[in-house]
């Protein structure tokens, strides 16, 4: 059994189906969680020391926190009708209350932060969309909590990988503090396949291969990556989706590729 792959469980009393946090996960900073939630049914939790990236992955709903309030948020139904989500940003010593208005899948992004910026929502115009890679390595890239927004730690984004086209890919790896060549930041996937009985293949590997894992991905399962490179290959005929969450002690995104694979984008 992988301790790297986390699979969907039954909703909880809250609508919980994933949840990762530093502990179960043997890191230091990201927390992760998602939640299926019935129209009217109310999700509530107070940050304490974490900043908190709040997805509307698929489905509509309003957001509060202590200071603020957002309603009606949300415009797409499926995460396959590549759309911009909307998100809600809140900071520590805060408090957010999501009110689920349709069926609501929701994703909780967190880090450890000190509280240096307030809560705000980021709307699909404030995020950037970019597509990467060429041929079977083409993918769309959206940008959620990057360059596009300020944060402490928190780096959130999407990413779309057509049926037969490999993703985050050729494999890089960001797990060493040395700017400005390479940065450390944890990493998680969380994968959504159409249709859903598809799968998806996902390595992580060290340049030891003291950590060499290649796991099957389904639908709604989350993989872990506290270290190594981590390419994506969605299956012909199943497109993929995952949601990346990163944070470390810095952040800034440098990423090292790995030497044997580089070649590919060097070549004219």
């Amino acid at each position: 059994m992988s301790k790297l792959l986390s699979r969907p469980t039954t909703p909880d009393d809250q609508g919980c189906i994933q949840r990762i946090s530093p502990a179960s996960a043997g890191w230091d900073y990201v927390g992760f969680e998602v939640y299926q939630l019935q129209p009217g049914q109310v999700l509530e939790q107070a940050t304490g020391d974490q900043e908190v990236c709040l997805v509307l992955v698929s489905g509509l709903a309003d957001v509060a926190t202590e200071q603020e309030s957002w309603t009606g948020l949300g415009e797409r139904m499926s995460v396959f009708e590549q759309k911009a989500p909307y998100s809600v940003y809140v900071p520590p010593s805060d408090r957010f209350r999501v009110t689920a208005t349709t069926v609501l899948e929701l994703a909780v992004c967190k880090a450890p932060a000190r509280g240096e910026f307030g809560a705000r929502l980021i709307t699909p115009a404030d995020t950037r969309y970019e597509m990467r890679g060429e041929g079977t390595n083409q993918r769309h890239v959206c940008n959620i909590l990057f360059g596009n927004m300020a944060a402490e730690h928190l780096l959130v984004c999407e990413v779309f990988t057509p049926g037969g086209n490999w993703s985050s890919y050729p494999p890089h790896k960001h797990d060493r503090d040395a700017a400005p060549a390479e940065t450390r930041l944890e990493e998680t996937y969380y994968h959504r396949i159409n249709p859903p009985q598809g799968f998806a293949f996902q390595r992580v590997y060290t340049d030891d291969r003291s950590l060499d894992e290649t796991m099957a991905v389904e639908d709604r399962n989350v993989v872990m990556v506290p270290e190594g490179y981590h390419p994506v290959g969605a299956a012909h005929g199943y497109d993929l989706y995952y949601l990346n969450v990163m944070a470390g002690p810095e952040r800034t995104w440098i990423f090292h590729n790995d030497p044997d694979h580089e070649w590919m984008i060097k070549k004219d």
